[in-house]
């Protein structure tokens, strides 16, 4: 079945087509959602979220671009969305113990950084490359991740971003030199 019968069967009410499109691309979602929120229950959530809107928006698809290029860009958008609730609460609960309010309970944000069970300095290597990837403008790490963890093309990644394919190698070139000034101060720092 192609793409195009693929999604008609799904406009037309198809739950296995549909479960085919969860099957398809649900590992994907999750790498990709995962990539952004660098902890596996939140990405996994955020995924079952972009399946919901898949779901609910798909009769609303115009085959503009690729199915997987509109499903990566609501996984892209989803997890941004996240990340950014996430800070707000971060700053809310900051602000309120700054004041003395600690009846509002934010204990249970997540944390920035999964815990992989391998070497303190792998774990220390890695929340520092994280932590520099975070401190991107937004285009820049979108069109990082992208590129760098998911190995989307330029052409593709320029679909899903909405910007010319020369945006996004001017995305990546600005990234990779904000990356070598970060990471380079703090090894000149720590060595």
């Amino acid at each position: 079945m192609d793409e195009k019968e693929l999604i008609q069967q799904v406009k037309a009410g198809s739950v296995s087509e549909f479960n085919l499109i969860v099957k398809i691309f649900e590992d994907t979602i999750i790498n990709i959602c995962y990539g952004f929120l660098h902890n596996r229950e939140d990405a996994e959530d955020i995924a079952q979220e972009v399946f919901i809107e898949i779901f609910f928006s798909i009769k609303d698809f115009r085959h503009d671009s690729t199915l997987k290029t509109w499903i990566y860009r609501i996984a892209v958008n989803k997890s941004l969305d996240y990340q950014r609730k996430l800070k707000r609460k971060k700053r809310i609960a900051g602000f309120e113990k700054l004041i003395g309010l600690n009846n509002l309970n934010y204990n249970n944000i997540p944390s920035d950084y999964p815990d992989p069970q391998s070497s303190l300095e792998y774990d220390e290597k890695e929340k520092i490359l994280l932590n520099a990837i975070e401190k991107l403008p937004e285009s820049q790490k979108v069109a990082f991740h992208l590129h760098k963890f998911e190995n989307i093309s330029y052409s593709e990644i320029s679909l899903i971003m909405d910007v010319t394919i020369p945006a996004v190698e001017s995305l990546l070139h600005r990234a990779k030199n904000n990356l070598k000034k970060t990471l380079g101060q703090y090894y000149h720092g720590n060595l």
